[in-house]
Parts: C-alpha cells; structure tokens; sequence
C-alpha cells in the first residue's frame, strides 16, 4: 500500500499500541493521519462515529482503540468491556460501508481464543471452544468483529483485515498497579519492592500458566503489514512463537529490574488462560511480517524506559515543591 495517497485514520492512536503505528505510518509515507479523540467523538455512539467518518474521510481505518486491562480490571467490568468493545466495532465497520472507504483493519485480541485451544493457536481453532471465563466478554466481542467483517464482504464488499496479536509490552505502557497487564504490572511491583528493601513480592496464581509477549513495534510493523497485504478479513497471528511460564517471566523481571527478594504465588487467585502461544506462520505467508525483538532485549528496554520517566517524573516534582 502506497500510504502516502492514502487519508488514514486510527482509532486509539493516542495510545499505547496507537502512538507507534501512527509513527510507523509518518515513516512509511503518510501525510494524512486522523486520530479521533475521545473528547471529540464517542466510538461507542453511533451518531458520534457517523460525525467522525464525514469529519476526517478516511480512505483506510486502523481499528485500535479498545477497552481492556489485566485479569483484575477484567473481573471488575466484564459487562462495559464488552459493550465498549462491540459498540465501537460494530459502529465503525457499519460507518465503513456506508462511507465506501478502501480498507478496513479490525485489531483483535489473543483473548478471543478457547481456553483449551491446542498450542500454539492456529487461526483455525478461534471458533473450538469458549474463551477464558475472565476475559470473555472482552475476547468474544472482539470476535463477533470478526464475524461481521466476513458478513459485510460477503453482502456487500467490504475490504479489511484482522490482525490477532498476542500480549504487548514496551516503553509506553500503563504501569498501574491496578489495570496494567502483566509485565508492566510486574515491573513496577519488583521495582516499588527494591526501593522499600521488601523480602518477597507476591504475585497472582500459581506461576505455571504460560503467555507469549510481543514488543510494541514489532505489533505495529505486522498491523501495517497485514493492512498492506491483505483484503479478506482472514485473521492473522501477530506474534513471537516464544512461549514463557509466568514464574519464568518474574524472574527474568527481577532480575532485570534488581530486586533479589523471594518471589511467593497466591493461588487464591485465577491464572487465567492455562497456556498461550501462537503459530505465526500465517503472518509470514500472507503479510511477510516476523517479530525481530526478544524478549529479554525487550523486557531490557521496557525496564531502561520505565525508570527513566520515573525518575524524570520526580525530579520534575522535587523541582516543583522547591520552586
């Protein structure tokens, strides 16, 4: 695609994910990226979507923004993920036919896949079996996108794509205790414990479940990809083919952050999804695309990152409360 003659607009390009597929984009050529704002326009309104096609007139659409957090979040607002997420989605691909733009590019969620899925995930396995009690609402609506994605080519042809990326970290990321997922969360935790010279840290579960994680720019390089390569709303994992068990990813976390302190699991708490990882090949055949971020390099940056702006940030307030 020569993004260059190409109006774009990206929802959620204001955050994380967003933020680098729109810097991707300007380095790929474009010249015309709209991001709609949330105080402008209400993704989960109708009328508001429908004010935000005849505003901006994009050509092509990167569907990004999203309602999620961690398996606490979750837990807390099953019913609003679900609404917010299918309410946006539905809205902007109804807007998308109607306005006759180009392409449509739907972002889905490793969520929507079965809880026993066999590993790792092939595309062809989203519809055997019902996702991960905690985040299925999130991961169902998600995927009733996809299914009205394939209903809107085949009625009235509509061009878009879907891309399924597995769980993303990087610099950027929302390091909350409460909403984070889990690297960030994890990060923050070993680093608060090292600073307070705690003994141990306690974390959710029992350390067993397994996760892939993708670096923030290799997830947008394989979006633009797929946006690029693809027309047919045929999902493709975005991904690293690297699986890693959570007790596994702590310690490298620790060790990555300092702290030496004991790590205790409480399995009062859900592990959520017993085991997650992709089959990438897809990505490979039909958009070209590969991960080339480890995740020890990339756990690397996102920790270098993160105290940075930390300390930054505090510095800034010293200086405030002493000006």
């Amino acid at each position: 695609m020569d993004w260059s003659s190409k109006r774009v607009v990206v929802t959620g390009g204001n955050g994380f994910l967003g933020r680098v597929v729109c810097e991707r984009l300007a380095a790929q050529g474009a010249v015309d990226v709209a991001v709609p704002r949330s105080a402008q326009y209400d993704l989960t309104d109708a009328s508001q979507v429908e004010a935000m096609y005849r505003d901006m007139r994009p050509d092509v659409v990167l569907h990004l923004a999203a309602e999620v957090g961690g398996i606490g979040a979750n837990r807390l607002h099953p019913g609003r993920f679900f609404y917010a997420n299918m309410a946006m989605g539905m809205h902007l691909i109804e807007g998308a036919r109607t306005h006759g733009i180009e392409r449509f590019v739907q972002v889905g969620t490793v969520c929507a896949y079965p809880k026993f899925a066999p590993v790792p995930f092939r595309e062809e396995d989203l519809w055997n079996g019902y996702p991960e009690e905690t985040n299925a609402p999130y991961g169902v609506a998600k995927k009733a996108l996809f299914v009205m994605l394939e209903a809107y080519q085949a009625e009235y042809g509509l061009k878009s794509a879907v891309a399924v990326p597995v769980n993303l970290y990087g610099p950027g990321d929302n390091f909350d205790l409460q909403t984070s997922h889990v690297i960030p969360a994890l990060i923050a935790k070993c680093a608060e414990a090292k600073e307070k010279g705690a003994s141990h840290i306690e974390c959710w579960g029992t350390g067993t479940a397994s996760r892939e994680f993708l670096y923030v720019d290799d997830a947008a390089d394989g979006i633009l990809a797929v946006a690029s390569s693809v027309d047919e709303p045929v999902p493709i994992n975005l991904g690293t083919g690297r699986e890693v068990a959570i007790a596994d990813l702590v310690k490298m976390i620790a060790k990555e952050v300092g702290f030496d302190g004991e790590i205790r699991w409480n399995s009062d708490y859900p592990d959520g999804q017993p085991r997650r990882s992709l089959d990438t090949s897809r990505a490979r055949e039909r958009a070209g695309w590969e991960a080339k971020v480890s995740l020890e390099d990339g756990i690397g940056r996102t920790v270098r990152w993160w105290i940075e702006q930390r300390d930054a940030s505090r510095a800034s307030e010293v200086s405030r409360k002493s000006a």
